[in-house]
């Protein structure tokens, strides 16, 4: 299996979360991981809060990297924040009012995994998010909808009340 790897340097401007996630958004819509909404719209929160982290909190440059699967194949979506800071990430409880500190929280409960490593003089931190086949819809009993995704994964929606 092929893997597209892109990268984007970020400033430590915070405009350029911003940026940096339509530049995420172009790039996943390119590569077909675009057309599952619900995968880019978590990637998508993924990056917001691991550039703000590197913007806001290490006060160097660092590059957002993305490794996609080929289109509509299966496989992990990797999102890696590099930054120069030798300072390792810490994951913080935010209290009811805080109005920060919630970040590395939001990525440990969205993301299937993550982590982070040494890299040169700084650090990468990483997240990854699987990303299934495509699914194969079939009809269930009493208005129930069943997207099957190759693997064995079942996923189960209601469609409406039947009258």
């Amino acid at each position: 299996m092929q893997v597209l790897q892109v990268q984007m340097e970020i400033g430590t401007d915070p405009m350029e979360v911003g940026r940096a996630r339509r530049w995420a958004r172009s790039r996943l819509a390119g590569s077909g991981v675009g057309d599952d909404e619900q995968l880019t719209e978590t990637l998508i929160l993924l990056i917001s809060e691991l550039v703000t982290n590197a913007v806001l909190h290490t006060g160097c440059p660092a590059v957002l990297r993305m490794r996609l699967p080929e289109r509509h194949a299966p496989g992990a979506v990797r999102v890696e924040v590099a930054d120069a800071s030798h300072r390792p990430p810490r994951q913080r409880r935010a209290d009811g009012e805080d109005t920060n500190g919630r970040g590395l929280e939001l990525v440990s409960g969205l993301a299937d995994r993550w982590g982070w490593q040494r890299e040169g003089t700084g650090k990468s931190i990483w997240c990854e998010l699987d990303r299934a086949a495509p699914p194969v819809a079939r009809a269930g009993r009493h208005g129930e909808s069943f997207t099957e995704a190759r693997g064995g994964k079942l996923a189960m929606g209601a469609v409406g009340a039947l009258g």
